[in-house]
């Protein structure tokens, strides 16, 4: 997996009930005997610990070398405050999604955490999050953030979390391979068709795409989905007012299956994971890579790093709404647990970390890691040294471009999710078509 969390933060895989549910069964009972080491330290009669000790639970095993923006932030907050301590721990995605769970229900979540937004959504439901509202106006730090970035993380008024990272997606591209065939960086589904059409007749793998454990991996198409109406239409869709399987979706599924039939994906597709898709575009076997700001420090560092652009993906003739959409969203929150408020140590150290991960320094810390900001901070990315990195962000800010409030795939349930990521895998792989796809995800929502 990449070195930044990004992917691991919306992509654990296929993301199944079924599978989920069965290794929840299988791992419940060890997690409920260690969630209580979660918990906060027991309060002093006056409401204050002993120690401003507190735990930022991730959703990777080694944070340092799996997500070194936010192990170098808390180690800089760290050595700012001394009577202070962020302790950082992790697991693997689906484990901590359940621990957590498991921990919301018995009354002993970490002071902090990272969760997918349905699971947050949840938990703020029922009453397991501390409204950070304060916490925000405070330094008018609420005012560092567009709108967008917050708005998704409110419920019932309870500002439940605040973003961790931005998640921008797209498609890199290399420049030399298109130079080579005569094709100009594409702009229109059109453009994009008649690209793929050449580079298969001349023998080059036109997009790097791999599905095996990685069914996550389509995040340029979820870009496509929203340039089909899908921000407008989901709520409805997800309360029963409409339905996914209309027409407009179904002319996104067309549109993919004509990428498929014109070899726009590699023959191992279903058999190579998201890493090998990655690794075959860095070795300079595919012209395109579906994937995000993320990998912009590997691409930066192989040998087509000099080579690679960032291309938001195409717009359609026949799409809904605003086609000028770049995907810049907050990725899933940070959230922190209700029973903070009764520690005034542990609350302060939540308070004093969340001040300082969307101050200025802090959020040039997650630049110079290769993270996009999560605030209005403009950060200075040296285009010379950086090309890649640069050119992600610069075409996440293009003048005249919006992005939607967040990615599809992140406002449904699992289940739904994991049905998205599956259809459009099954028509690029030949074994759904449209219509399939579509109502696939159809019978996914409750």
């Amino acid at each position: 997996m990449a070195t930044s969390s990004q992917p691991a933060s919306s992509s654990s895989g296929p993301r199944s009930g079924i599978s989920r549910r069965l290794l929840f069964t299988a791992a419940a009972t060890a997690l409920l005997a260690t969630s209580t080491a979660c918990g906060s330290a027991v309060n002093s009669p006056n409401g204050s610990s002993s120690d401003g000790v507190i735990t930022l639970s991730m959703h990777n095993p080694d944070s340092k070398t799996q997500d070194p923006a936010t192990w170098r932030l808390v180690q800089a907050f760290n050595a700012m405050h001394p009577d202070m301590k962020v302790k950082l721990e992790g697991q693997l995605v689906d484990q901590h999604e359940q621990r957590m769970t498991i921990a919301a229900q018995s009354g002993t979540l970490p002071e902090m955490f990272w969760v997918y937004d349905s699971l947050a959504k949840t938990m703020a439901k029922n009453g397991n999050l501390l409204d950070l509202s304060l916490i925000l106006a405070e330094n008018d730090l609420h005012s560092k953030f567009k709108p967008s970035m917050l708005a998704a993380f409110r419920f019932d008024n309870v500002q439940y979390g605040v973003p961790y990272q931005a998640l921008v997606t797209g498609f890199y591209y290399n420049k030399d391979i298109l130079r080579a065939h005569g094709i100009a960086v594409p702009r229109t589904f059109d453009d994009l068709l008649a690209a793929v059409k050449k580079l298969k007749a001349a023998g080059v793998v036109p997009i790097a795409q791999g599905a095996n454990t990685s069914s996550f991996s389509v995040w340029a198409f979820l870009t496509m989905l929203d340039r089909f109406g899908f921000e407008a239409k989901y709520q409805d869709i997800l309360v029963g007012k409409a339905r996914y399987d209309n027409a407009d979706f179904v002319r996104l599924y067309q549109h993919v299956e004509e990428l498929a039939k014109a070899g726009a994906f590699p023959a191992n597709m279903n058999t190579q994971t998201y890493a090998q898709a990655v690794a075959s575009y860095t070795d300079g076997k595919a012209a395109f890579l579906d994937t995000g700001v993320w990998d912009a420090h590997k691409i930066q560092e192989s040998k087509v790093g000099k080579s690679t652009g960032f291309w938001a993906g195409p717009t359609f003739s026949d799409g809904v709404g605003d086609q000028n959409l770049v995907m810049n969203v907050p990725s899933a929150p940070f959230v922190v647990s209700a029973k903070v408020k009764q520690d005034k140590k542990k609350y302060a150290a939540v308070k004093a970390f969340i001040q300082f991960y969307y101050s200025d320094a802090g959020q040039k810390i997650l630049v110079d890691n290769g993270q996009p900001p999560v605030t209005t901070y403009k950060p200075t990315v040296d285009p010379a040294k950086n090309p890649v990195f640069a050119g992600v962000l610069a075409e996440a800010a293009k003048p005249g471009w919006k992005s939607p409030q967040a990615q599809p795939d992140l406002v449904v349930s699992a289940a739904t999710a994991s049905a998205m990521y599956d259809s459009f895998y099954g028509v690029m792989g030949g074994s759904l078509s449209p219509e399939e796809a579509a109502a696939k995800v159809q019978k996914s929502i409750k």
